[in-house]
């Protein structure tokens, strides 16, 4: 295990081998902390990769070549050794390929890589899944950054909001007491694109806007301002923080892919946003993270 550090001067960012997370993103100017540096008491994480599968699957389990295997929420990235592939001052890169302990559950060939470059005031999280091998490649990926919130001390989480880049409203797919997602929608108003963070607003758990209803979610101060700007292009979006306590952090996180749906009985083939890359071709995606104060 390895804390690798870059910086451009403006912003400095700490990223953990283990799972090639992100542990740290500092604004020298400021002198903020970004990212929530994790504890039991909430959540013991800070940034995780989703990889190859997003929340989690009807039963534990999933279908694919006539098998039935087993997987963890949220996949076994986030457990995994990287290995660091290349670094320099404002770059680094990860990879971790497939093995014998991979494909026990996971019957798939990659080589996933995982990248963090710092340009000005932002930091570029950037995803590459590759496939060597001679058969489609079926995954899902996600970011999973967890914010400090509230930002500075003195302050309450629920004085805070979040401004989207649409305006009149958002539509989240509920989230069930299983942890798959159902047919029902929740409509949250929105005003000038801003919704408040509420004592309750995690009280249905997970936000999740599906059919890339929006591309950029800014955490707000108390004054309205932007604090930090999570940019992405991905067809699903969550918001979370832990249900039934006012947790100090708030995570952001673009998904390309998501769980089961509680009445699913299809194969990976079949699941909705699942990836598909061809024999030696390569996916691509990520986010960016921009410090704004």
């Amino acid at each position: 295990m390895a804390i690798c550090e870059i910086s451009n001067g403006s912003l400095t960012a700490a990223v953990d081998s283990r799972g090639a997370e992100l542990k740290s993103l500092r604004r020298a100017e400021s002198g903020y902390e970004y990212m929530w540096q994790g504890d039991e008491k909430y959540w013991n994480r800070t940034s995780p990769i989703l990889f190859p599968f997003i929340g989690g699957l009807k039963n534990g389990e999933y279908r694919t070549g006539g098998r039935t295997f087993s997987m963890n929420k949220h996949g076994f990235a986030r457990d995994k050794e990287f290995k660091i592939l290349s670094q320099e001052s404002d770059e680094l890169w990860f990879v971790l390929e497939s093995g014998e302990d991979t494909l026990v559950n996971y019957p798939f060939a990659f080589r996933l890589e995982i990248g963090y470059r710092l340009t000005e005031n932002c930091l570029k999280v950037m995803w590459r899944v590759e496939n060597p091998a001679d058969s489609p490649l079926y995954f899902s990926i996600g970011g999973h950054p967890g914010f400090n919130c509230p930002l500075s001390q003195g302050e309450k989480r629920s004085d805070y909001s979040f401004l989207f880049d649409t305006k009149e409203c958002i539509r989240s797919t509920e989230i069930g007491a299983d942890g798959l997602t159902s047919d029902n929608k929740i409509v949250y108003a929105l005003e000038d694109g801003r919704l408040p963070v509420t004592v309750d607003l995690f009280d249905k758990d997970t936000l999740v806007l599906e059919d890339g209803q929006v591309h950029s979610i800014s955490i707000l101060s108390p004054e309205k301002k932007p604090c930090v700007t999570v940019r992405f292009d991905t067809p699903v979006v969550a918001v979370w923080s832990p249900t039934g306590v006012e947790a100090p952090f708030i995570c952001i996180e673009p998904w390309c892919g998501l769980c089961d749906h509680t009445a699913f009985t299809g194969t990976l083939e079949e699941r909705k946003w699942e990836n598909r890359v061809e024999p030696g071709k390569r996916f691509a995606s990520g986010y960016d993270i921009i410090a704004e104060v």
